[in-house]
C-alpha cells in the first residue's frame, strides 16, 4: 500500500515533505511527484487515473493559489484525496488555497487540512492506511504515545519554574 503525494510546483516542496518525512518515519511507502492542474493537465490526468493500478490508497495533494489540484485528482479517482492548501507567492494570506479547496462541490470530497499543514496530511493518510493495517495502526498508536509523553514532560518542566502552577 502506498500514497501518493503531490505538489503543483517544486516550490511546494518544502510543505509538502513534512507527510513524506512524516511517511518515512513510520515506513510507509510513498511516491512524490509534481503535477500542476494547470501547466500539466494531461500528467494531472493520467496520475490520477492510474493511481489506484499503481497501489496507491490515499493521495496527498499541495497547492498554492487558485488550488485546482486536489479537486481535479478527486474528480478523476475514487481514492481519498487530502488537500493542502499553500501560501504561496501569488496567494492572497493563502484564503484562496484554502477556499478553493475546502469548497468542493457535492460529490467530488476532498479532506482539507490546514495551510501548510502537510505534517497533518501525513498524518490523516496514514490513519486511513491503517484501518486496512495493523502495524501502521499500531505505528500510530507509539507516535499518539510520543506526542503524550512530551506533553507530560513539558509540564514537569512547567512544574519545577513554576511552583504555582497547576498539579493534578
Amino acid at each position: 500500500m502506498k500514497i501518493g503525494i503531490v505538489m503543483g510546483s517544486q516550490s511546494d516542496l518544502p510543505i509538502m515533505k513534512q507527510a513524506s518525512e512524516f511517511l518515512e518515519s513510520l515506513e510507509i511507502p510513498y511516491e512524490l511527484t509534481i503535477v500542476s492542474a494547470h501547466r500539466t493537465p494531461e500528467r494531472m490526468f493520467e496520475y490520477a487515473k492510474t493511481a489506484q493500478k499503481r497501489g496507491l490508497k490515499v493521495i496527498i495533494a499541495g497547492a498554492g493559489g487558485a488550488a485546482h489540484l486536489p479537486g481535479m485528482i478527486a474528480s478523476c479517482t475514487t481514492i481519498p484525496v487530502i488537500g493542502v492548501p499553500i501560501l504561496s507567492s501569488n496567494s492572497i494570506d493563502g484564503w484562496d488555497s484554502v477556499l478553493s479547496i475546502l469548497q468542493m462541490p457535492g460529490g467530488i470530497p476532498v479532506a482539507t487540512v490546514a495551510l501548510n499543514g502537510a505534517l497533518n496530511a501525513g498524518i490523516l493518510a496514514s490513519k486511513i492506511l491503517s484501518t486496512f493495517d495493523e502495524s501502521v495502526q499500531e505505528k500510530l498508536e507509539q507516535y499518539q504515545q510520543s506526542l503524550k509523553e512530551k506533553v507530560e514532560n513539558s509540564i514537569e518542566e512547567v512544574q519545577k519554574s513554576y511552583p504555582n502552577s497547576f498539579d493534578s
